[in-house]
């Protein structure tokens, strides 16, 4: 990915925060989504958006189509910018598109006392084998931030079997070794920034799920907690069957499985992401010979703005999008 960020947007925080907030993230109008809620196979449900309107003129021209999934970011949903610019481009090429939003990201909380986690990769797998049996053409996948990582923990886990779900993997700024994204976002700027933009929806879920399940984690600890090792050491890895965060972290990170992806798959991060240090990216003897590593030297995290003030979020979709389906032929 021949990245260049435009001069008006220098360095990596505003290569983040733009991006987000006031890039235009699809050509014309944007997506509209058509909702289906799936049930999980612990009696949950996810709630899966399909891009509507794109497909071809027929549903068994469709089915032939490539199928793009989308796992979305920490707190992410379909709403996100990066979700509505992947959107866009399957219009723009004719595919279908669909966000597989994780447990209580939808808008509406879930049943059961789980919610998510970034090594979720039990969860990556049902729902991309329920997309591979509904779907006649070929199936790829696509995660950002958390879901990026999620989604590599599971083509490490399941290594050669997973060429009969999906022809091809992408992740973009994903924190594939969580220890160092996790102390990162919990300083300075970071922790000022990033930390409490997630707290304040976090913990308002948290707390929803703790009166849905009474019992099931320290509620004063939570609306105590400062920054994500803690949130995570009081819900996210109890609650998820982890130990504490450092355990979480350690076996929820997709790096040390990396070696194991035996089909193509794509790394895309920004050597200036500040949520994931640079020297804690893969290197080409990091990862599988089917690895393809794009570091760019600025992007941001999940930012990759281009053009002239406001900008658009179109490079990074385009480029990892048709590199996905090229995958495909």
């Amino acid at each position: 990915m021949n990245y260049q960020a435009p001069l008006w947007l220098p360095g990596g925080n505003l290569q983040t925060i733009w991006p987000a907030l006031f890039a235009r993230r699809s050509a014309s109008v944007p997506p509209r989504y058509r909702r289906e809620r799936w049930e999980t196979p612990d009696a949950d449900f996810i709630d899966v958006d399909w891009l509507d309107g794109a497909a071809p003129a027929t549903a068994a021209m469709a089915q032939q189509q490539p199928l793009i999934v989308m796992f979305h970011g920490l707190e992410g949903s379909s709403a996100s910018h990066y979700a509505q610019a992947f959107a866009d481009f399957a219009a723009s090429r004719g595919v279908a598109f669909a966000v597989a939003h994780f447990r209580g990201c939808s808008g509406e909380l879930n049943r059961g006392p789980r919610a998510y986690h970034s090594g979720d990769f039990q969860e990556i797998d049902w729902i991309l084998r329920r997309f591979r049996a509904a779907h006649a053409g070929p199936v790829v996948a696509v995660g950002v931030s958390l879901g990026g990582n999620a989604l590599m923990r599971w083509a490490g886990e399941v290594g050669a079997a997973a060429a009969a779900v999906v022809a091809a993997v992408a992740s973009v700024s994903a924190p594939l070794d969580l220890a160092a994204g996790g102390h990162a976002i919990g300083r300075g700027f970071n922790r000022l920034v990033y930390t409490r933009m997630f707290l304040n929806t976090m913990r308002p879920k948290a707390l929803r799920k703790h009166a849905q399940h009474p019992g099931l984690f320290d509620r004063e600890a939570l609306l105590r907690a400062q920054d994500l090792f803690e949130f995570d050491n009081i819900f996210t890895a109890p609650v998820h069957g982890f130990r504490n965060t450092e355990d979480y972290w350690r076996r929820a990170s997709a790096k040390p499985h990396l070696r194991q992806i035996a089909l193509p798959a794509l790394l895309v991060n920004a050597l200036n992401d500040p949520f994931v240090p640079a020297w804690s990216l893969p290197g080409p003897k990091d990862v599988a010979g089917s690895v393809t590593l794009w570091q760019p030297q600025g992007g941001g995290h999940v930012g990759f703005a281009q053009g002239r003030p406001p900008g658009h979020v179109s490079a990074m979709p385009l480029a990892v999008g048709d590199w996905l389906l090229k995958q495909t032929r």
